[in-house]
């Protein structure tokens, strides 16, 4: 079993915004592979499915960004799975709106989700997919997470959910080191 987990913020006043992209990306894979979010376990909502032929679980956490790894470590305990067997999918401020990345390990970078799963799981050495949201220019980071794409943005935002589940179905199928030399 893979375990996909898209990180994001539950509620309405989310839906759309910079920090939800990785809710976006696992929405996407879901809806493409044919998956429902149906059921709930570990304070997350679950689709389960196939990717490809490759047993998959998608993962939104509930527990808001800050206190991820509570849901990802239950998640990994309960469908005993490894570390590398599972895909972190989230927003970077450090990558320019549409871009992404696929890396097989490494640090938070600041970002709080991530920090609260690497200390959750005592270990950084699981693959993580980061979309480019862009940077405030100087302005407040946390309002800027939370704010929504621009028009212009949003087109970029729309090509990355494509191609972030074309990575995620080539890693399944074929490996990180695979998916890595084809997207980054």
């Amino acid at each position: 079993m893979n375990l996909i987990v898209g990180l994001g913020n539950p509620g309405q006043e989310y839906v759309g915004t910079r920090h939800n992209v990785g809710f976006r990306c696992v929405q996407h894979l879901a809806r493409k592979h044919g998956m429902a979010f149906s059921r709930r376990e570990c304070r997350s909502r679950l689709a389960v499915g196939d990717i490809d032929s490759n047993p998959a679980l998608l993962a939104r956490p509930y527990t808001y960004m800050n206190l991820s790894g509570r849901a990802v470590a239950c998640l990994m305990r309960k469908h005993r799975i490894s570390l590398t067997d599972i895909l972190i999918v989230y927003d970077d401020m450090d990558l320019p709106t549409g871009r992404i990345r696929l890396r097989p390990q490494g640090s938070a970078g600041g970002h709080r989700g991530m920090q609260s799963i690497i200390a959750a799981l005592v270990s950084q050495d699981f693959p993580r997919l980061r979309i480019g949201i862009g940077s405030p220019q100087g302005g407040d980071p946390i309002r800027y997470v939370l704010g929504t794409f621009s028009q212009e943005e949003r087109g970029a935002v729309a090509g990355a959910m494509r191609q972030a589940a074309e990575v995620v179905e080539c890693l399944l199928r074929e490996g990180i080191e695979a998916a890595m030399n084809q997207f980054n």
